[in-house]
């Protein structure tokens, strides 16, 4: 008699490649559940990584060396984000014999078929029996949240001058392109003209464009605009929580809706281009 299938694990199992951008949306959406969390990081060897969200045979044999492993017992509940999670959903969805629920945020480009529920923002327009449209996107800010960061970060930023202005910078996109020295100087345009008034904690991305982190150190270096430098622990729940409002550029659906997480005003700074 051959043994039946093993008990599913009372876990969240949370799938990205570590793009921040995209854990971030599935660690919004883990971390309301009743559900412990788990953190995987997916990266496949060539040529499979070019296949995703495809794959041919096994995924869970083609996986790189810097990749987490994965191995039973499954999740009750995986959430991936990203073309390269994909793969491993499937993979764990029939190792599972088909009993681990299996979620995907974003659009995954990818039949919405594949999965038990599909989480897009209505601007990617998806419908269908398994798709669940939401404004925006999902994020972690939650009260609870920014009361703890507004209590670590007190040291940082209660003594600058108010009204606060959080600036979250992001830079080059698939939405928007490269950041051009016309985006720079629209970016460095707007807080001078805020700094005046206004005591400004500005934060960039990975994104950022060398060439944009260095124009606004030169423009802010002699005001007391805090500028995070990149290395230090990010202060960015810090900002959040200390703003009185918001300057988010418009390249980054996902900073908007974090900034909108705190109920101050939200400010969208475009950058040229874009879609």
């Amino acid at each position: 008699m051959s043994a039946g299938p093993e008990a599913l694990a009372n876990e969240c199992w949370i799938v990205t490649d570590g793009v921040v951008g995209l854990e971030n949306q599935v660690l919004g959406l883990a971390e309301r559940l009743p559900l412990s969390p788990r953190r995987f990081r997916v990266s496949f060897r060539q040529p499979w990584q070019f296949l995703a969200p495809h794959s041919i045979g096994d995924a869970l044999a083609h996986l790189a060396d810097k990749s987490d492993a994965f191995a039973a017992p499954w999740p009750r509940l995986l959430i991936g984000s990203g073309r390269h999670s994909i793969p491993v959903s499937r993979a764990v969805k029939r190792a599972s014999h088909g009993r681990a629920l299996i979620v995907h945020c974003e659009d995954p480009h990818a039949p919405a078929s594949w999965f038990d529920a599909v989480i897009a923002p209505m601007h990617d327009q998806l419908s269908g029996p398994n798709v669940f449209s939401i404004l925006g996107s999902p994020n972690r800010i939650t009260p609870r949240r920014l009361v703890e960061a507004r209590a670590t970060f007190a040291p940082l930023f209660s003594s600058l001058r108010t009204p606060r202005v959080a600036v979250l910078v992001g830079g080059d996109s698939k939405t928007h392109g490269k950041v051009t020295a016309l985006g720079n100087d629209a970016v460095v345009s707007a807080l001078l003209s805020l700094c005046r008034d206004h005591g400004l904690m500005v934060s960039t991305s990975r994104r950022t464009p060398a060439s944009l982190v260095e124009a606004l150190k030169h423009a802010l270096g002699a005001t007391d605009a805090y500028i995070w430098d990149g290395k230090d622990p990010n202060p960015y729940f810090g900002m959040l929580a200390w703003a009185d409002a918001f300057l988010v550029t418009g390249d980054s659906v996902n900073m908007i809706c974090e900034a909108a997480g705190t109920g101050k005003p939200v400010h969208v700074l475009p950058l040229p281009g874009g879609r």
